[in-house]
């Protein structure tokens, strides 16, 4: 077959209709697989013939859902999980010992922080921190017992970009295994793994579905990282349901033209902000008045649907804003073809410390929307009130 492009993939890519020739694919919600015999069923067990076994670790749907991604990612293989925080820990647990010791972005979603600070040190991985922009900090910040480099870019909420073709050089130059969370741009606006991320994260929550729907999460890369990964999912099952994983099937054949359109709605959206004197700052990509715009556009083919913006009187400013508003959603999650607000001090990070939070650039006056395809003189409207 010849390769297509990720528009076309994310439309056909893992569809295997079944003998009664569906055109969309189907819902197989099932908790085991029979077998026509013992003999073919322990075949199936131990491997010697393929077949589906228990819907926690084989499923058509969800089988159909990784392949979907792993193509529009450009990966060998994929795991779907079920949500981007279980994405992250098995991503951990599969390739990590007691011992190990991760370098991490510093600006990263507040659950993360909590998940490599709190809980990884109880069983003895430690993690330290670098600066987004800070290119050389990542070849000092390197320890003899570093054996991952995980970083978000764009970061939530501030959209710091990571120059990932030179984090994949430190980490190719001392052996390490470099993991990059997409879940931002999506692979209809950045692929990692082209440009030296070994594996790839997404909590497909947010723009795979893109309707808010369902939680998922996935890990894609070689074959040969993904089947640690997948042998943790089989025995501790943080699995996604069938259903999950058909919604983001679905959700993916939408998701190219979502992203564009998400995209020149946000750029207008900044745009207006920064010459609105109630803010003090805009964070965009897509902005040339970025300190990174001119990587944030290598690597990525937009400027994203993410719009951070630091309004004047701190925390009370902020809310001032948030609850002002009358058409945009008032919750902490992101990528819905609905606009969503939220206050990241109190949302997103709140259960960090201030001292992480300050690390992090987390400002009280600071407000985070995702972009959603409404009218974008409704959204500015909507702003208008309460700034």
């Amino acid at each position: 077959m010849p390769k297509n492009s990720l528009q076309t993939d994310a439309i056909r890519a893992g569809s295997h209709p079944s003998q009664f020739h569906e055109h969309s694919e189907a819902l197989y919600l099932t908790s085991s697989f029979t077998y026509n015999s013992a003999a073919e069923a322990a075949a199936v067990f131990i491997g010697e013939k393929e077949g589906y076994i228990y819907s926690r670790f084989s499923n058509p749907t969800v089988t159909a859902m990784q392949e979907r991604l792993a193509a529009i990612e450009g990966a060998e293989a994929c795991v779907a999980t079920a949500s981007g925080m279980s994405a992250i820990l098995a991503t951990v647990m599969a390739h990590l010992s007691a011992g190990d010791h991760i370098l991490a972005s510093s600006s990263l979603f507040g659950s993360t922080i909590s998940l490599f600070n709190n809980i990884l040190k109880r069983f003895g991985i430690t993690v330290s921190y670098v600066a987004p922009a800070d290119r050389a900090g990542w070849e000092k910040a390197v320890r003899p017992e570093t054996r991952m480099i995980f970083v978000e870019t764009p970061s939530n909420p501030l959209t710091e970009i990571i120059d990932l073709e030179h984090v994949s050089s430190v980490s190719k130059k001392h052996g390490l295994l470099f993991v990059v969370d997409n879940c931002f741009c999506s692979p209809a606006v950045q692929r990692p793994l082209k440009m030296g991320a070994d594996l790839v994260l997404h909590s497909a929550t947010k723009y795979l579905d893109g309707q808010g729907r369902v939680l998922g999460g996935a890990v894609a890369g070689s074959k040969l990282l993904i089947e640690p990964v997948y042998a943790f999912l089989r025995t501790a099952g943080p699995s996604i349901s069938p259903f999950n994983a058909w919604v983001i099937l679905k959700g993916m054949e939408t998701l190219k033209i979502r992203m564009d359109a998400h995209a020149i709605n946000a750029l207008l959206l900044a745009q207006w902000l920064s010459d609105h004197p109630r803010i003090n700052r805009v964070y965009y990509p897509g902005l040339a008045s970025h300190p990174q715009h001119e990587l944030a556009m290598r690597q990525q083919s937009n400027g994203g649907g993410i719009v951070a913006f630091e309004v004047k009187g701190g925390r009370e400013g902020a809310w001032k804003v948030i609850d002002a508003c009358e058409l945009i959603s008032i919750t902490g999650n992101l990528g819905d073809v609905k606009s969503t607000i939220t206050h990241p001090a109190s949302t997103t990070h709140a259960r960090i410390s201030p001292q992480e939070r300050e690390a992090a650039g987390i400002k009280e006056g600071l407000v985070r929307i995702s972009v959603g395809l409404e009218s974008i003189e409704d959204l500015k409207s909507d702003l208008a009130r309460g700034l």
